[in-house]
């Protein structure tokens, strides 16, 4: 009796469990089957399922318009053995152009920056007339260097295209010429950078976060009154850094910061100047075109006949902590200045997500998983686009691993409205075997994203458009080539696909509308005048 009635129960259940799978599991199954064509992944492996946006064909965004492709061909059924990174820039989403902008939307007007121009080279004559005069009194020679004044220079086209929106457009032909004149042009003048002679050589030992001068960046000048920060190896590319290194004191990379320029460039946000790699002859264009006697007096010639220098930071002024060259050759990157304070002022703002520059402390966001709550509610990041732009700001930083975004900069003139500057990213791609996923707290936390942004991420995710084909791609222009190793590389796709995961769940917390956010948001709230800001602050 007992075996029967055990048969019959079984019976039951296997019905039961049939007509469930039948009726209810089967079908889901057979929808999620055919969403899964629609859904952008880099592999066929992949267990994401971000809802498919329809607009990744032809991209509507608001106040911007969509420049046609060639009636003969897409990007998608171009030829798999062409350029992928040429595919990529024309793909439609590379190819949204924003309307003609208005003079209050450019950074810099014509008339505005020739004037500037001209500054410079007046207060370069001057400088060269006091030179001469000096040189006659004392029977010194004085190398004499040749400048050109260039109403084309392509540093000054750089700056005219600075807008709101973007550092550059994205078929600017200017950049690419910039990066050309700087790998290749004369260097006639080598100083210290600005915040570096704000130290003067003093430093405060007892700060755990070191000024910037321990890094050695100069400050180098092109024969067309151009200007590039110049930043030397200080550490090999496959080296990665130590687990026991705190982010506040490891190296900056000079590959890091040409890296990162590529990057920005593919995730379309063009907020990082451009970078180039150049090997510059250490005595001959810095030591010889250098007249400040503070950044002379650190030259030296090690044991092994190589020439070095070291920062004046007391702290670090020893020879161990020199870079040289080999034995003047050093390799390092240019990085293109932005237009000077006078004309375009900057704004300096603490990160919201920003780290303890501490041993053991630990800021509010690190520990309260509602934090994005208190920030939404703070000015400025309750209206218009500042924290959608933070969260940019986040996912590129999470892809190079850079945990040292304490502050980040924007131009006063567009206020809440202007782009985020992501400036130096030397500490950037130091360890390609950790995902530091705390760098994407403004995304996990926030739950929003901009639509381009992801539809961008979507596709660098498959595999016609991988985003380390395309990086690798890329860099290969590069003289200082190759400027990533290829674990460095490939940590890029893992990355993304963890980015891509944030956003599923989100999406599956809240749902998509809420998640995903148009681009250009108005604001809301009447800006506060900035003594209020800097109060805020």
């Amino acid at each position: 009796m007992m075996r029967r009635d055990r048969f019959l129960l079984a019976a039951a259940l296997s019905a039961l469990f049939s007509a469930d799978f039948y009726f209810i599991l089967l079908p889901k199954l057979q929808n999620r089957s055919r969403a899964a064509g629609n859904i952008c992944s880099c592999s066929p492996n992949s267990n994401l399922s971000l809802p498919r946006l329809e607009a990744l064909a032809t991209p509507q965004l608001s106040n911007w318009t969509l420049t046609p492709l060639p009636s003969n061909a897409s990007a998608l059924e171009l030829d798999d053995r062409g350029s992928k990174l040429q595919r990529l820039f024309s793909h439609p989403l590379y190819n949204i152009q924003i309307l003609e902008l208005k003079p209050e939307e450019r950074l810099l007007q014509v008339e505005q920056l020739i004037e500037y121009y001209r500054r410079k080279v007046s207060h370069w004559e001057r400088r060269k007339k006091l030179y001469n005069e000096a040189t006659a009194l004392t029977n010194m020679s004085f190398m004499e260097q040749k400048m050109t004044y260039d109403l084309n220079a392509s540093w000054l086209k750089f700056h005219l295209g600075i807008n709101r929106y973007a550092l550059y457009s994205r078929d600017d032909p200017a950049i690419l010429q910039l990066l050309t004149d700087m790998k290749n042009m004369t260097i006639v003048g080598a100083d210290y950078t600005q915040d570096e002679k704000a130290l003067k050589g003093a430093c405060d030992c007892s700060q755990v976060v070191k000024p910037s001068g321990h890094h050695l960046k100069l400050a180098l000048k092109m024969h067309n009154f151009g200007k590039v920060m110049f930043k030397p190896m200080r550490q090999q590319r496959d080296e990665e850094t130590p687990e026991d290194f705190f982010y506040f004191v490891d190296f900056q990379r000079h590959n890091a910061e040409i890296a990162a320029f590529h990057l920005d460039r593919i995730l379309d946000f063009r907020r990082v100047p451009p970078v180039v790699g150049r090997r510059v002859n250490v005595t001959g264009e810095i030591l010889q075109v250098a007249h400040n006697e503070d950044l002379r007096a650190v030259f030296f010639t090690s044991p092994a006949s190589n020439t070095c220098f070291f920062a004046k930071c007391l702290y670090v002024c020893k020879t161990e902590y020199a870079v040289c060259g080999s034995p003047d050759l050093l390799e390092g990157s240019l990085s293109a200045y932005l237009p000077g304070l006078t004309i375009a002022p900057r704004l300096s703002i603490p990160n919201p997500w920003k780290r303890s520059y501490s041993f053991s402390g630990r800021e509010e966001w690190e520990v309260n998983p509602f934090y994005c709550d208190s920030v939404k509610q703070a000015y400025p990041y309750n209206s218009g686009n500042r924290l959608l732009n933070i969260i940019d700001m986040s996912i590129f930083d999470f892809l190079i691993g850079n945990m040292d975004r304490h502050h980040y900069e924007i131009f006063t003139k567009f206020g809440d409205e202007g782009l985020l500057l992501h400036l130096d990213n030397a500490r950037g791609f130091g360890k390609h075997s950790h995902d530091e996923m705390s760098i994407l707290a403004p995304l996990s936390q926030c739950c929003m994203i901009k639509r381009s942004t992801l539809l961008r991420l979507q596709l660098l995710a498959r595999s016609d458009f991988r985003l380390s084909d395309v990086m690798r791609e890329s860099l290969k222009q590069d003289p200082l080539r190759p400027v990533l190793t290829e674990l460095h590389l490939l940590a890029l796709d893992r990355r993304l696909q963890k980015v891509l995961r944030v956003v599923q769940r989100c999406i599956r917390r809240f749902g998509q509308d809420e998640v995903i956010t148009k681009d250009f948001i108005k604001p809301t709230v009447t800006p506060q005048i900035a003594t209020e800001m800097k109060k805020n602050r």
